[in-house]
């Protein structure tokens, strides 16, 4: 009898002991509940982006594709692979469109009261004041203690602008490496929702009244150029925009707000990133997006451009090219993800020791979160609030 009361007590002993070598966070264990969710892994140089779309899968719709293109027959083709908008996304593409420049305003009123600091060597961006103590710089050149070395940022490191080649014609071919510097390159936020059906005038685009037919494989337009009542193709090249006189596209609209405190535009700010990023995600289910597997390159349109600039892992096997493939949200809106400080009001500091207790924050929505706006439930898990942060003295005395 006794000795069925030891097993048992030691078979729940080592079932709680392989429990704790389970969890990635030792903190898990005080937690109160709530889902914690992990960050997504830095890549190597050497590692290629996740596929959207399986390997497998890629390959038998080739195949798929290939047996089509031998039969001489017309292949139908839907909105927008036939060169006509989606109509149901056009007020989507609008609303990204106005979302963004809601965005950038109220960033840039924000940032005039919380400080935003740059780490000089490896780039790493902390917002508040005072820069955190975490010993994560390790990069080439940086101090043997590996302690970043901080100076003011701006609205630039924390809202990074990926740019894309604008098309005048999304189903014409790809730009040239020749091209490079005849095309204009805009934020890829906007090419993204100038393709789904936004005008503006500094870039212009072609909107087709007749559909494209693909018979074979071939694409054939019957369709002209210019229709005779289109009146946006006068005096328009297919490419060196910038020939004309430009607005800036943040101040193409006036924006009137109705507040003037700080909680106000950070309540504001945090509702268009939400809307932003959402309506992106409905326009790239139906308009392609392209991005480099091993660069931050990014081609909006239903193909990549032919520039030989990838200088990322193998480029020389590539002639310089990009490896395309299909993009992610946060391909086209990076998120820079920081250190979630809590009780920043009390000027809290982080510490290195206790770092495993920290969660993260996209940078944009830590911002806003500062200045008084409510976090949303997708980044819960992310900021770890149910983890209860211990002292310095006690952390020792944590499992």
């Amino acid at each position: 009898m006794f000795g069925r009361q030891v097993r048992s007590i030691i078979q729940n002993l080592v079932a709680n002991f392989v429990g704790v070598k389970k969890l990635k966070h030792p903190c898990a264990l005080f937690s109160s509940g709530l889902s914690h969710a992990e960050l997504p892994r830095k890549l190597k140089k050497s590692e290629r982006k996740p596929w959207v779309t399986s390997v497998n899968e890629l390959k038998r719709n080739a195949r798929l594709e290939k047996q089509e293109r031998q039969v001489v027959r017309e292949i139908t083709l839907s909105p927008p692979e036939n060169g006509l908008l989606v109509k149901g996304l056009v007020p989507v593409a609008h609303e990204v469109f106005a979302a963004r420049n809601v965005l950038f305003a109220c960033v840039s009123r924000v940032v005039e009261s919380i400080p935003i600091y740059l780490c000089s060597l490896c780039g790493e961006v902390h917002v508040s004041h005072p820069p955190h103590k975490i010993k994560t710089c390790n990069v080439t050149g940086s101090q043997t203690n590996k302690e970043h070395i901080w100076k003011r940022g701006g609205m630039e490191h924390i809202l990074p602008v990926v740019e894309s080649f604008h098309l005048y014609d999304r189903l014409e071919r790809a730009v040239s490496h020749n091209e490079r510097l005849q095309v204009d390159r805009i934020p890829a936020i906007v090419e993204l929702c100038v393709q789904a059906g936004v005008d503006i005038h500094e870039y212009p685009t072609r909107r087709r009244e007749f559909p494209v037919y693909c018979v074979a494989g071939r694409m054939i337009d019957f369709e002209r150029r210019f229709p005779k009542d289109d009146s946006s193709g006068k005096e328009i090249n297919p490419f060196g925009f910038w020939e004309k006189r430009k607005e800036s596209i943040e101040d193409e609209e006036s924006l009137n707000f109705p507040y003037d405190d700080i909680r106000g535009f950070s309540v504001q700010g945090m509702e268009a990133w939400e809307k932003m990023r959402s309506g992106a995600i409905k326009l790239m289910q139906k308009y392609s997006v392209q991005t480099c597997g091993y660069c931050s390159e990014v081609q909006v349109g239903p193909k990549g451009h032919r520039v030989r600039q990838c200088q990322a892992y193998k480029h020389q096997m590539r002639d310089g090219q990009h490896a395309w493939q299909d993009a992610t949200i946060d391909d086209l809106v990076p998120p820079v993800y920081v250190w979630h400080v809590r009780n920043w009001q009390d000027g809290g500091l982080l510490v290195d020791g206790l770092k495993r207790y920290y969660g993260k924050l996209p940078a944009v929505v830590e911002l806003f979160a500062q200045a008084g706006a409510h976090v949303g439930e997708n980044y819960i898990g992310l900021m770890r609030e149910d983890v209860a942060v211990p002292g310095l003295d006690e952390e020792k005395w944590f499992v």
